[in-house]
């Protein structure tokens, strides 16, 4: 590696440079696990479901707190990082919104 000399310090020639872009960061955080990236997408397949699924609420008061609901839920466990507990999660989820669709299509 040449050094060069710069007011009376020396340093290293990558060390001067500036490149018009930022090194390559990961926008999203750490890598995801392939478990991780699997269990995600069930996560977001689930919310796209209800979310579909709050259309044929007829009552658009009711429609609104059940997206809402829906939403404070995954944002409550969006930061939930063990493999067992986001199954648990998404087990219990789609139990609950498959009850709540037989009550949608009773109405």
């Amino acid at each position: 590696m040449r050094l060069i000399r710069r007011t009376s310090k020396l340093c290293s020639a990558t060390a001067i440079r500036s490149y018009a872009t930022s090194p390559s960061r990961n926008r999203l955080g750490a890598t995801l696990s392939l478990d991780h990236f699997l269990l995600r997408s069930r996560a977001l397949s689930l919310y796209r479901t209800i979310v579909r699924g709050t259309r044929r609420i007829g009552d658009p008061t009711t429609r609104a707190e059940t997206r809402s609901f829906a939403r404070a839920e995954f944002e409550r466990h969006r930061h939930v990082t063990d493999i067992e507990h986001i199954r648990y999660l998404l087990s219990t989820g789609k139990t609950e919104w498959e009850g709540m669709e037989r009550y949608i299509e009773g109405m």
